[in-house]
């Protein structure tokens, strides 16, 4: 069936009023028909990212597209370890997936791409310390600084410890970090002896 310009013309305008990135489920709830949504995708107005997500084709290219994909699919989720330490600037690993944390009784994403890794959070350990960002449209969720260096001390032996203590000398270095702040996250994800060794090795050292 024929998708009149002015079909075009409005869904076009969702998109820019979206900041140009919609699941198929929003552009459908906002009146965008099927049928409208396949004639963007086909004539090139708009360019698939992932199961079910679309962005503007003539918007530049998304800065961090990963991180934005991951957070349009499952808007949920808190970026959290390895992908919150290189979005802090706080590593030099370079995370080969989106690491990210969901609440213990959430069922598991469904993402063909890109490649996620999945933690489950409980209580406080899942709530506290989330900051929130706007990248390429998106509002991400992410854990701060110092929440981060708790968990990854807390999951050091699925990341690694060597990476935990970089985390930790690069956050105080950065100054972007408190002890106090530390010791109150290290309290919750319940590493608080565990990381105090390293913590006044670094301080001292």
């Amino acid at each position: 069936m024929y998708t009149s310009k002015e079909k075009i013309r409005k869904a076009l305008s969702v998109f820019k009023d979206q900041e140009g990135l919609l699941r198929t489920s929003e552009a459908l709830s906002t009146g965008i028909h099927p049928r409208t949504l396949y004639k963007l995708r086909d004539e090139g107005y708009i360019t698939k990212l992932g199961r079910g997500l679309y962005k503007l084709a003539d918007d530049p290219p998304l800065s961090n597209p990963d991180v934005a994909i991951v957070a349009a699919r499952v808007p949920n989720a808190k970026i959290c370890l390895l992908s919150a330490l290189d979005f802090h600037e706080m590593t030099k690993e370079i995370p080969h997936k989106v690491h990210i944390a969901i609440a213990r009784t959430q069922r598991d994403p469904k993402i063909d791409y890109p490649p996620i890794e999945v933690y489950r959070f409980t209580d406080e350990s899942f709530t506290e310390g989330v900051e929130k960002h706007e990248i390429d449209g998106q509002t991400i969720q992410v854990y701060s600084p110092a929440k981060t260096i708790a968990d990854c001390f807390k999951f050091r032996n699925k990341i690694g410890k060597d990476i935990a203590i970089e985390a930790l000398q690069s956050g105080l270095e950065q100054k972007n970090v408190e002890v106090k702040e530390i010791l109150r996250f290290a309290k919750i994800c319940r590493v608080e002896n565990i990381m105090k060794p390293y913590l006044e090795a670094t301080i001292n050292g």
